[in-house]
């Protein structure tokens, strides 16, 4: 009912040059972020590679950076790290495994005795993840991912047109592997969290999309002269343009909040949703949309 911008006249059809020149990079970027991931060279999380997961407690205050620098001098080179807000406790992770002669926690406890002296510590837990275990997680990750986008055809299809149906799949795979290339370049790491915000990302930006759509099919309606199609999606985009904007507020609020306050376990998950946030808006509106109507007048 709160409408921040009021009779709106914006070309956003007359955009749609620029716009496929900006996904096209942004499509590009992610394609070669999935390849070389896929060959195991992107910053790929434990639960995908496998190796061992421990969570390490200290009675006094320990620098993270002093910890990472304690275990790579020992000889864990291959390792990430994240301190749990408001505790001083640390999960860290390795790709390295359990052998038969040694075993990765007492390695690090041997480490951290020797780095950390007088400083009392305890390993809390310690998991492996297996080598298969993490090719399954991959696996199922792409599956999921694959699942979502022909639900989003069938969905549309059904509630639209096929055409739709398409072009929505298009615009949210578009945003999947949007953030896949962001998060590549940023050498920020891939993990089954991550994998859940891409999916969420997808669910924010067909809800976007639906909208705009729905709108399009009311306005086919209204404006009964052979109206330029181009004209109707402008009209109906600059119609929801008030929502959408609020609907974009509110979530950054939420996001905001989570990336201040839910600590460095929450931080990329926040920050996958945010880039989806922005991504997703912007494909709703510059590729969904832009897409129908160019088929449209491929297959008229």
């Amino acid at each position: 009912m709160i409408e921040l911008l009021k009779d709106t006249n914006i070309d956003f059809v007359g955009w749609r040059k620029k716009a496929f020149i900006i996904s096209g990079i942004l499509v590009c970027l992610g394609i070669y972020a999935f390849i070389m991931i896929t060959f195991g060279k992107g910053n790929i999380s434990v639960d995908f590679t496998g190796g061992t997961n421990l969570q390490v407690r200290f009675a006094e205050t320990v620098d993270v950076g002093s910890l990472r620098s304690a275990l790579t001098d020992g000889g864990i080179n291959d390792v990430q790290i994240q301190e749990i807000s408001g505790t001083k406790d640390f999960f860290i992770k390795t790709k390295l495994s359990d052998t038969e002669k040694e075993k990765i926690s007492d390695k690090v406890s041997s480490i951290l005795k020797g780095k950390f002296e007088g400083k009392k510590f305890e390993i809390l837990g310690s998991n492996m993840v297996g080598p298969g275990v993490g090719k399954e997680l991959k696996k199922y990750a792409i599956i999921a991912i694959c699942l979502a986008l022909i639900g989003i055809i069938i969905y549309i299809a059904w509630r639209f047109t096929l055409i739709s149906g398409i072009a929505a799949t298009i615009a949210t795979f578009h945003d999947v592997v949007a953030i896949l290339g962001v998060f590549y370049i940023l050498d920020k790491e891939l993990n089954l969290l991550i994998i859940t915000a891409l999916l969420t990302v997808a669910g924010y930006s067909l809800q976007d999309t639906v909208v705009v759509f729905d709108r399009i099919r009311e306005n086919m309606g209204k404006m009964k002269t052979k109206a330029d199609f181009g004209n109707v999606i402008n009209r109906s985009i600059n119609e929801v343009l008030s929502r959408t904007i609020i609907t974009g507020i509110s979530t950054l609020i939420a996001l905001g909040s989570l990336m201040a306050l839910g600590g460095e376990v929450l931080f990329d998950f926040s920050f996958a949703l945010l880039i989806g946030l922005i991504v997703g808006t912007y494909s709703s509106i510059f590729v969904a949309s832009p897409l129908v109507m160019l088929w449209r007048k491929q297959f008229r």
